[in-house]
């Protein structure tokens, strides 16, 4: 006769503390009536499970509920101090820093411009540490997007060479936390894979024009980072006549297409779809030749992972380049039919993604010490 399954309590309390943890976490405040509904789990198993976390500072009181009918019921939410998590995005010019709550609420924000001779890590650790003056508690971890080839171990590699994670170590002393470190590229990503266009779709590759051009890639609905971490680095791909090596799109490529079309080499790509869409014949010339390069890239990748779509970010998604984008890809459509969507987030996209990661992470961080393990129960 087989035996039922059974498990011990700590282990039963552990799984449904964190089921209502992550329903509290998703849907903000609710009433015990509202995460019995929410959870599955009965009333009484709710009511044990509250009292757990009540006295272990996880939840706290919330007000009361007066919108269903009945009478007034009390709400409960995640404890207002439980943790923090930094989002950080760095490009070639700034940082860019959120602080978020488990339910990945912004709570802080600060924007600046690296100092010329100043120290990048330096920066970003005054930008959170002025965060962190807006808003108490502790901060408990650090999710950062960055242009470059990143490594599984957090290791960067950029036009300066690999930093052997000298960026990634160096950040985490100064700001006493663990720090995680991911494309900026593959952040946009997972933006639009979680909460964006892309979760409509199996597979897509965004294409985000900035100082570069990179591809964050899904298949799946999975990102696919490669066995170093350098897929999605499109920049490269080789296009008749350029010189293998050579870089596609990118600010010196556009500063050398101004210079050909007699335009101020000095300034930035939107500047110069700006002026295509007024109507600059020179600009036009120069969208045209950024679409054309732009929808080879989409090309060669389709040829190789045929996904659903394309989504088109930064710069990219101006529409003087989408304009360009879709008159080259007509051309090719009868032998390869290209689909281009634009981002949800626009140049925040890598931003976005980071501060979901970075939530992500904190409630992980956070729910696994305020619950016992399983691990330990079993023993």
């Amino acid at each position: 006769m087989a035996r039922p399954l059974a498990g011990p309590q700590t282990l039963l309390r552990t799984l449904n503390g964190r089921a209502i943890l992550e329903t509290l976490a998703r849907r903000g405040p609710l009433t015990r009536n509202a995460l019995v509904t929410e959870t599955g789990l009965s009333r009484t198993a709710v009511t044990q499970v509250l009292r757990m976390l009540e006295s272990a500072s996880a939840v706290a009181p919330a007000g009361v509920d007066r919108e269903t009918r009945g009478p007034a019921a009390g709400r409960v939410a995640l404890h207002p101090q439980l943790g923090l998590a930094a989002a950080v995005h760095v490009d070639g010019h700034a940082a860019h820093v959120v602080l978020v709550d488990p339910t990945g609420a912004v709570r802080a924000e600060h924007h600046a411009a690296f100092p010329v001779r100043g120290d990048r890590v330096e920066h970003i650790v005054e930008l959170v540490t002025a965060c962190r003056r807006v808003v108490a508690g502790p901060l408990e971890l650090v999710v950062v997007g960055i242009p470059g080839i990143v490594t599984a171990d957090g290791g960067i590699r950029d036009d300066q060479g690999p930093d052997g994670g000298a960026f990634k170590n160096s950040l985490s002393a100064g700001l006493g936390c663990p720090v995680r470190v991911e494309n900026d590229v593959n952040l946009a990503a997972l933006a639009e894979l979680t909460a964006g266009t892309g979760a409509k779709l199996a597979s897509f590759a965004l294409l985000l024009l900035d100082d570069g051009l990179g591809a964050g890639i899904v298949i799946d609905g999975v990102l696919h980072r490669g066995f170093s971490g350098v897929a999605g680095e499109v920049m490269y791909l080789p296009q008749t006549p350029l010189p293998i090596g050579a870089p596609v799109l990118g600010d010196d490529v556009v500063r050398d297409l101004a210079l050909g079309n007699g335009r101020d080499p000095e300034l930035t790509i939107d500047q110069h779809l700006d002026a295509a869409a007024a109507g600059d014949p020179a600009a036009i010339a120069m969208a045209t030749e950024m679409g054309r390069r732009l929808t080879l890239v989409a090309g060669s990748v389709a040829l190789v992972l045929d996904p659903e779509a394309f989504i088109l970010s930064g710069s990219a998604a101006h529409p003087a380049m989408l304009d360009a984008v879709a008159d080259y890809a007509e051309q090719l459509a009868p032998r390869l039919p290209l689909r281009f969507i634009v981002s949800s987030f626009g140049p925040e996209a890598p931003l976005v993604g980071a501060a979901g990661e970075a939530a992500s992470a904190l409630r992980a961080t956070v729910f696994s010490r305020l619950l016992p393990g399983s691990d330990r129960s079993s023993r």
